[in-house]
């Protein structure tokens, strides 16, 4: 079930790229290995990132997301709410090397509720 959903959040988010008016190219998802817990438990994962680009962080915890904010800042690039599901990450210029940010959020899911903190690293090649 989990993976629908997340075929689903790409098919939505690659069609909103392709309609877009901007003359900028629309975020694709972030390259990731992340282990998303139940809700109430912490999540840590990993994504990469070209210096200089931006990619989309959905959360993917089975269920429905109520809220969602950031934690904890990236220093070395921007965190950008896009609505509570979705996060764009963008890394400065030049920068490469890691990067820390941290989500929190809140849902219901089939199994169980609660706050989560999902921590993130990302590796800026």
């Amino acid at each position: 079930m989990q993976l629908s959903k997340v075929a689903a959040l790409a098919l939505i988010v690659g069609a909103t790229g392709s309609m877009s008016v901007s003359p900028a190219r629309a975020a694709s998802d972030c390259p990731r290995l992340i282990e998303l817990a139940d809700w109430g438990e912490n999540s840590t994962g990993d994504i990469s990132v070209t210096s200089g680009g931006s990619c989309l962080f959905p959360i993917t915890i089975r269920g429905t997301v109520s809220s969602s904010e950031i934690l904890q800042k990236p220093a070395h690039g921007k965190l950008k709410k896009r609505n509570p599901t979705t996060y764009e990450y963008k890394t400065k210029a030049k920068y490469k090397g890691s990067d820390t940010f941290a989500i929190k959020a809140t849902g219901q899911g089939p199994t169980a509720s609660g706050t989560s903190v999902i921590t993130v690293t990302a590796t800026i090649k």
